[in-house]
């Protein structure tokens, strides 16, 4: 069973994911994917260069990210073509680490996971929800990136109330003294009481 784990930039997606990684789930991070499929003699890596030239990179010849985030925010067509050309290569690695995870369930962490029609991969979605003010003013203090920068990465994710329309679940994290784990505790038992209901419905 595949659970969705979502949230905009700033909610605290990567918290709530390592707390259900101590508990013994298996996590297939979307993030962590993208990085990997773009590694230095990478196929992917070479393309984008091919397309963007030698700034795309690092000077240890790794993909310089905060360079090309900045590069197709301001274009839509080189937007699209990064698109097209990284989706593909995420998604098929994100089915194959799905396919050979060994946990009761599950868990996709991906930021995206509704702009990108990931939901179609998962059994229940859990959005991480905070407010935009909150995800401006944490996003800036950890990323030192200016306000109109989290606005525009803000602008390219589907908004609070479109997300929180997709989940079966929601973890609140809007306030900075929140006790994430009592909240994942309590939905990791839910979730492994729905994956034992599906084992038992499942034809031997």
């Amino acid at each position: 069973m595949v659970i969705g784990l979502t949230g905009g930039i700033g909610s605290g997606k990567t918290t709530v994911a390592n707390l259900f990684a101590k508990l013994g789930v298996t996590l297939v991070d979307a993030d962590v994917i993208a990085r990997e499929v773009v590694a230095i003699g990478s196929e992917a890596l070479q393309q984008i260069v091919a397309k963007f030239g030698a700034d795309a990179l690092l000077s240890d010849g790794k993909l310089n990210r905060a360079w090309l985030r900045s590069r197709v925010f301001a274009d839509e067509s080189a937007k699209q073509w990064l698109n097209a050309l990284m989706h593909p290569l995420i998604r098929t690695e994100i089915q194959r680490q799905l396919n050979t995870a060994q946990s009761a369930y599950v868990l996709l962490v991906a930021p995206l996971l509704i702009e990108n029609g990931l939901t179609a991969l998962t059994s229940q979605v859990l959005v991480v929800n905070v407010s935009p003010a909150t995800q401006i003013r944490r996003t800036c203090a950890r990323d030192q990136v200016s306000i109109s920068q989290v606005e525009a990465i803000l602008a390219a994710q589907c908004s609070q109330s479109q997300r929180l329309a997709h989940a079966d679940q929601v973890i609140d994290n809007d306030s900075d003294g929140i006790d994430l784990s009592e909240q994942v505790a309590e939905l990791h038992a839910f979730y492994l009481h729905l994956a034992s209901e599906k084992l038992a419905k499942t034809p031997t």
